[in-house]
């Protein structure tokens, strides 16, 4: 089977914002959004994600913003003159919060909408870290009651693991986009991914969006491993 590149966003998990571009530049002709974290963009500030939109590339912002509805609104507007073409918060911040995110984003007057999105639970965690919280819930229940907060929010899509799609399609529907992280190659050592799938299976699955970082960016030759991506 072929799979569309498209659907790939590349994860630039480095502080260092030479060496994200210099992957952007080598990368580009087959993938056409790249991730900015926590990591690049305090390193950077919001003049990566231009100089990304300057090589002809799309930005997700991945900054998850959790706090008061009034200061992730505030928040939100602030990044939306940089020119991301996702933003996420987290879902856990409630349906206030996120109904201000929203709300933020359609009335910013710089810059182009955003997809804006919603963090369930992270992928790094499973029922045991859950249970931790004290939340009685299994990863996949909890997921599917955050998917449906966002939905009622009117948000445009999750952020979920692969191992979600299914439960979420149910809870929301099909008109809504699933971005999910949790996905590792065959070839690829799951890091401090838990709940986890190959990218082929989550395209299989149902996701929007897949997002892949260290097995790609960390690789000797990225071109050589993005080729590989679905072996």
């Amino acid at each position: 089977m072929t799979y569309d590149y498209n659907k790939v966003i590349i994860a630039l998990d480095t502080p260092d914002d030479r060496k994200a571009l210099d992957i952007v530049r080598l990368l580009k002709d087959k993938i056409s959004v790249f991730k900015v974290g926590l990591e690049l963009f305090c390193a950077s500030g919001p003049e990566i994600v231009k100089k990304i939109n300057d090589e002809g590339c799309k930005v997700f912002l991945d900054l998850k913003f959790h706090d008061i509805p009034n200061t992730v609104a505030g928040a939100v507007k602030s990044c939306i003159s940089a020119g991301p073409f996702m933003l996420d918060v987290h879902a856990s911040g409630g349906l206030e919060m996120m109904t201000k995110a929203k709300e933020a984003a359609e009335g910013a007057q710089s810059g182009k909408k955003p997809i804006l999105l919603a963090i369930t639970v992270l992928t790094s965690l499973d029922e045991k870290d859950l249970a931790a919280m004290n939340i009685d819930k299994m990863p996949k229940e909890q997921v599917k009651t955050l998917a449906y907060l966002a939905k009622k929010a009117g948000l445009d899509g999750v952020v979920a693991s692969p191992k979600e799609i299914s439960a979420i399609r149910e809870t929301v529907g099909k008109d809504f986009l699933i971005v999910t992280p949790g996905v590792r190659p065959t070839w690829a050592a799951a890091g401090d991914q838990k709940r986890i799938m190959t990218p082929a299976q989550a395209l299989d699955k149902g996701a929007d969006y897949i997002v892949v970082g260290r097995p790609v960016t960390a690789a000797a030759d990225p071109l050589d491993a993005l080729s590989k991506l679905f072996q």
